[in-house]
């Protein structure tokens, strides 16, 4: 058993759960908690380390097993030593190190989502998990967006990371991926009332951030701008809550009755 916050591995964990530079170096993210734990076991996904306290029910115990079966490194640690290597306040016994990598882009896409600019990670995670709840093809990421893979960012998409493509790349790339889909860029205010708009052909929809709004790369690469109309007088709509929004209208569109 691991008792000391010192031990090398509790110390890389640690750096991984503060440092997007340490995550891309060492092509890792971490996942905490049963529900994410399984949810990576279900899918697959290649593990570097697991940590856990003998404080696991017997739930936790079968993932562990899990685990186990598949060759995965197994580590049992000290419940403080777990405290001091996760990011969330109150760890519930078990921590996965899994290989940071994405699930490969379709060949044909048909319904993506575009969060430019996000800084906030409990939005962008808020929207990975919307996304794949929508059945999108996609969420590309353009620069400037928060590191996907940071811990709140991983625990606010709820297992979409193993679910949904989740790729970043740069505006060039971008273009020629959705060179074949009609792209919406939401904008208060601005342009078609997003239920007057036919969501029904491939289309990407880009969300910008509420505090910068949307990129220059952004502005030049849509087609046309739709708005989500607000009869309350608010300014502006949480970033998260517009891309909900505007992905269940269009899987409303695509499932209603011709």
């Amino acid at each position: 058993m691991i008792t000391s916050t010192s031990n090398p591995k509790i110390k890389w964990v640690r750096n991984l759960q503060a440092s997007s530079r340490a995550r891309r170096r060492e092509g890792v993210f971490i996942v905490e908690g049963v529900r994410l734990a399984e949810e990576a076991l279900a899918s697959s996904w290649p593990v570097r380390l697991v940590l856990y306290t003998s404080e696991l029910d017997e739930r936790g115990y079968a993932l562990l097993r899990g685990y186990s079966e598949r060759g995965a490194p197994l580590e049992q640690v000290a419940p403080h030593v777990l405290n001091a290597a996760s990011d969330t306040e109150t760890p519930q016994g078990i921590l996965v190190a899994l290989e940071q990598r994405s699930l490969s882009l379709p060949a044909s896409l048909d319904l993506v989502l575009i969060p430019d600019q996000l800084r906030d990670p409990g939005n962008l995670g808020t929207m990975l998990r919307t996304a794949a709840a929508a059945g999108a093809s996609a969420v590309i990421l353009p620069p400037e967006t928060v590191d996907p893979f940071s811990p709140k960012v991983v625990r606010s998409g709820m297992g979409a990371h193993f679910r949904i493509p989740i790729h970043s790349l740069d505006w060039d790339e971008i273009q020629i991926r959705l060179q074949n889909l009609h792209i919406y860029l939401a904008a208060a205010g601005d342009g078609l009332a997003y239920t007057q708009a036919d969501l029904r052909p491939p289309l990407a929809f880009i969300i910008g951030s509420e505090a910068h709004g949307a990129s220059p790369q952004a502005e030049s690469l849509a087609h046309e701008r739709l708005h989500i109309p607000m009869p309350g007088g608010v300014e502006s709509l949480n970033a998260a809550v517009s891309a909900g929004i505007l992905l269940f209208e269009a899987l409303r569109q695509r499932n209603a009755k011709s």
